[in-house]
Parts: structure tokens; sequence; C-alpha cells
């Protein structure tokens, strides 16, 4: 990790008067693979939110590089590095295969695009395949490929992952994180928000753990794997 791209100071964040996240701070280096693991309701899609601008903190600061993006709005964060795979993949899905992946190249106006289009393709060889195909009629799997090649058309520093296994079937979810572990080791930094604990600390750097906006645990993935403290935490017990 040679700097810290993301960080998360000491943020709250609030929805009208309810308060969702409360002091956290976390922080994602150049080329690290970060998990954010807890429950429902725990704060996991609002951290990803207040990241890309969506929801602006009520205290508490993001930094991009070492730059202060908190007031920045979504476009002009995009634009400097950030992805996101959201919940449920998101597709438009009476366009073809290729226009879903062009949407993700859209602040790139003008840029030839065939590098991108061949990187995505290397990484997903199905897409190739199914090109000209309506996004609305792939399986799950093929789909969250789609959405993965379309964040990575904007040639992201960051990319966040909103629950990349939901969705999909078990036999599946394996496939879906040896992409992942791919992408990450293609220099991409990645913060993936994630349900399955075991799961995602097994191909990641660093893990966090929220429970009710708050970060009760945080450390290496291979020491949370065998904490039971996450298992309190995460668990309940």
């Amino acid at each position: 990790m040679s700097g810290v791209l993301l960080s998360l100071e000491d943020v709250t964040t609030y929805y009208g008067q309810m308060r969702i996240l409360e002091g956290i701070s976390l922080r994602v280096g150049e080329g690290e693979l970060v998990c954010l693991l807890g429950g429902n309701a725990s704060g996991k899609s609002t951290t990803l939110k207040t990241i890309l601008g969506i929801v602006r903190p009520r205290a508490g600061k993001v930094l991009l590089g070492g730059e202060d993006v908190t007031r920045w709005p979504v476009p002009q964060r995009i634009a400097r590095g950030i992805a996101i795979v959201p919940e449920n993949r998101r597709l438009f899905g009476q366009m073809t295969v290729r226009e879903n992946l062009e949407l993700g190249a859209v602040l790139r106006r003008g840029e030839r695009l065939d590098d991108d289009f061949d990187r995505v393709h290397a990484l997903f060889p199905r897409l190739y395949e199914r090109r000209n195909q309506l996004a609305g009629t792939l399986s799950g799997g093929e789909q969250q490929m789609v959405a993965m090649g379309r964040a990575l058309m904007s040639r992201p520093r960051l990319l966040l992952m909103d629950e990349p296994s939901m969705g999909l079937a078990p036999a599946l979810v394996q496939q879906n994180f040896q992409i992942i572990k791919e992408v990450h080791a293609s220099g991409v930094a990645v913060l993936m928000v994630e349900q399955n604990a075991a799961m995602a600390l097994s191909i990641a750097d660093r893990g966090y753990v929220l429970s009710t906006g708050v970060i009760v645990l945080e450390g290496p993935a291979s020491e949370l794997l065998r904490s039971e403290d996450l298992k309190r935490a995460y668990l309940g017990r």
C-alpha cells in the first residue's frame, strides 16, 4: 500500500432527524481491497452513498487522495476516479450489453474505448459473446459481470461494491469473488460492502465491522476471520 486513497474522518450522517452513521473513520489504501461488514440497517450502504456524495455528512470529512471532497457533487467525484457496482446491479434491461458498458465511460466523451472493451472482455469473455444481447435477458451472474464491467469502463482508482453476492446462486458466488480478486490484482483499489463475512474476508486485505452506524471492529482480514469478537459483533453472540 503506497498511500491512502480514500479516508473517512469522524463522519456522522443523518436521514432527516435519524442518525445513520456516528463518527466513523476508515481508510482504503492505493491498490488495497477492504471489506465493510455488517447486518441489515447497520449503515453499510449509507457509507457508500456518503463516499459517492449522494449523502452529505453532517460532521466529518471525506478525503480522496488527501483532498477534501466532502462538499463535491457526485459527477466530480466520479471524474476523480470513483466507480460503483450497485446493489442489485441496476442495469438498463432494454439496452444491449455493449450499450450498458459504454455508459460506464460517459464522462470520457471523445476518448477511444477499444482498449477498455478489450480489458473488460478479457475479464469477462461471456460479455463479448453476449455483447449484442439485451441486458435484461441475461442470467443473474452475467448481469453482475456487466455491472462490474460498466464500472471498470470509467478506469476507476477506487471501485465501490455494494453486496456483490446478493441474488446470486451459491454456485456463482465463488466465481464472483474470484473475479473481484482479479479486478483487484489489476491494480484497482476496492471497498466492498458484503454480508457474507467469511467470503469477503477470505479475499480482503483488511476489514471493518459496522453495527448501528458505528465501527465496532477493524483489522487485517486474516485476524478478523479468526476473531471471536467478530462473531459477537457481527452475529450477536
